[in-house]
């Protein structure tokens, strides 16, 4: 591991943390506060809490996933931005970076990591934004500069012009293999909302039902 940066109580940065998963929470937490210039000064499970806590505990950084109960991640980005736009935001999150980190950038976040990533990535990514400075992958970055240098984006029939975020979240679980009740299950949402975005999806790439859909995502998810 890295050596970790010096620092006093007093020069510590504070950081936020929004995830619905209480063990995701409790295991950043410990990780940061293990760092001698980085502490973790609240947390909150959903937007309505973030956008709550923010206001009274300023934070320097909020740490942000894409998948929470009600309103996304994207969307809370988007609200941060109006009400805190001086908060630098970090999205940490389980999705492919390919699919939402540029959206998240897009909407005003300044980094992108997965949870995956090793912990020395991570707490590089966390001071890199608190620097001011934009954190992506290589991979992602060659991308975005490519769609600018060339000029233009992706084919409108592509699923991520074409879908919201949410929509996209599901379509891509769905191309998993995984059933309308599970997706309901982890993005913490009912079963009849997980439909309603099934048949926004079908009435967008134009697919007559959910065999088309099926199959449609399950090609998509495999050529990515």
């Amino acid at each position: 591991m890295k050596k970790r940066e010096a620092g006093t109580a007093r020069q510590k940065h504070k950081i936020f943390i929004v995830d619905d998963h209480p063990i995701v929470r409790k295991g950043l937490s410990q990780l940061i506060n293990q760092e001698a210039d980085l502490v973790v000064c609240g947390e909150a499970a959903n937007a309505e809490s973030a956008l709550e806590n923010l206001k009274k505990l300023k934070p320097d950084l909020a740490i942000v996933d894409i998948s929470l109960k009600g309103v996304d991640g994207i969307e809370l980005i988007k609200q941060m931005k109006v009400r805190y736009s001086n908060l630098p935001v970090l999205v940490v999150s389980m999705h492919d970076e390919s699919l939402f980190a540029e959206r998240a950038l897009r909407v005003g976040a300044r980094g992108y990591i997965m949870k995956q990533e090793a912990i020395e990535n991570m707490m590089e990514a966390i001071r890199k934004v608190l620097r001011g400075e934009l954190y992506i992958s290589e991979r992602v970055s060659a991308t975005i500069v490519k769609k600018f240098i060339d000029g233009k984006s992706e084919s409108t029939s592509s699923p991520e012009e074409l879908l919201s975020d949410r929509e996209l979240e599901v379509f891509q679980l769905i191309g998993q293999g995984i059933g309308t009740r599970e997706i309901a299950e982890q993005l913490h949402v009912s079963v009849k909302t997980v439909e309603a975005y099934r048949a926004n999806i079908k009435e967008k790439l134009s697919l007559k039902n959910a065999t088309e859909l099926l199959k449609h995502a399950m090609h998509w998810v495999e050529t990515r």
